[in-house]
């Protein structure tokens, strides 16, 4: 015969200890439980939710216990008798509620704990790996990061990411994704082979935080990795703010040209100010004419397109640009000199150049 013991349901008879007998002596004088009969049915209570006794039952087992157990003799009324009954429930589901919102403030740190030691890679490898498969990550895959920030900060108990949250599992169920959120932003892990989930996170990101920006890391495998695609959707977001950059996704794989034009800053300020630095004698200073030469490169060096984001003429615009050319004696137009000039004027937004120094 098999033992199912293993398996079996906490009883809850086992957390009615000394409820008779309180009620055969409260009852006859319907006086009120002391406080050291209330603690007891309070500690009864908490040690049934650690033992994960549901509450209904509880309450069914000591309705049962009251009409099988009901007091007899002079002084006992029904009304003394559920008097009794009553404030023994009670303290008893205190207790148990109490221990339940323990419990949901210890996983909470927890989890807490989890994503701040999985996006900083501060854990021991093998132990995150195995805390992971708690909250459904296979460490050992492939994962993808994508970060969304929105005009506020958000926490985990938020509307917006119990929104995104709802709508994720409701079109994915459980497909190994983690969302959470992290200095104020949406962060969403999955797969890194069902982009589709990233995707569909962003847009849903970016409607829920009225326009905001999601940025997407590359997959990358083991806990590592999920660093390595956290940071790298954080870099993208901050390169977007750096270089005004208003596309509602970003994604790390169409940016990698910025971090190698960025890894030697000295070349670059450098590079910025031999090619640029000359613009600062212009009237009006530099930022103007740097203004003209990220709208021409932005517009694919249209004219005619640049003109307009500006709200110029196109004469205006060609003005514009022969001073560019007089002053520095780079040709916006020419090839060669325009891959110098579009490389400055990247390094300048990357640097902040002219409002900061170099």
């Amino acid at each position: 015969m098999t033992d199912d013991r293993s398996d079996a349901q906490p009883d809850p008879a086992a957390y009615l200890e000394g409820y008779a007998a309180l009620l055969a002596d409260a009852a006859p004088t319907g006086r009120r439980l002391t406080r050291a009969e209330l603690d007891t049915r309070r500690e009864l209570g908490r040690r049934a939710a650690e033992a994960g006794v549901k509450l209904r039952a509880l309450v069914v087992a000591h309705l049962t216990a009251t009409r099988a157990g009901w007091p007899a003799g002079p002084g006992v009324t029904p009304d003394s008798v559920l008097a009794a009954a009553t404030q023994a429930v009670d303290a008893l589901a205190e207790g148990y509620e109490r221990a339940q919102r323990l419990a949901v403030r210890q996983e909470e740190a927890a989890r807490r704990e989890f994503i701040d030691d999985l996006l900083y890679g501060r854990s021991d490898l093998g132990r995150l790996a195995q805390r992971a498969e708690r909250y459904g990550l296979r460490l050992a895959y492939e994962h993808a990061v994508a970060v969304a920030r929105g005009a506020v900060a958000y926490d985990d108990g938020d509307p917006v990411p119990r929104e995104v949250e709802t709508a994720l599992i409701g079109r994915f169920g459980d497909r190994r994704i983690l969302l959470t959120t992290k200095d104020g932003r949406l962060v969403c892990v999955a797969p890194g082979d069902q982009q589709e989930i990233l995707t569909f996170f962003a847009k849903l990101a970016h409607a829920a935080t009225d326009g905001g920006q999601v940025a997407v890391g590359r997959a990358q495998p083991g806990a590592a990795g999920v660093v390595q695609s956290y940071e790298e959707a954080l870099n993208a977001l901050d390169l977007a703010e750096r270089l005004e950059l208003d596309d509602p996704v970003l994604r790390a794989a169409d940016l990698l040209v910025y971090p190698v034009l960025t890894r030697d800053r000295q070349a670059m300020a450098d590079l910025v100010k031999n090619t640029l630095s000359p613009l600062r004698e212009a009237r009006g200073g530099a930022q103007p004419l740097l203004d003209t030469l990220t709208a021409y490169f932005d517009s694919g060096c249209v004219a005619a397109e640049a003109a307009r984001r500006l709200s110029l003429s196109v004469r205006a615009l060609t003005y514009r640009l022969d001073r560019i050319h007089r002053i520095t004696g780079a040709d916006p137009a020419d090839p060669v000199h325009r891959y110098t000039l579009q490389t400055a004027v990247i390094g300048a937004r990357l640097l902040g150049w002219p409002s900061t120094p170099l």
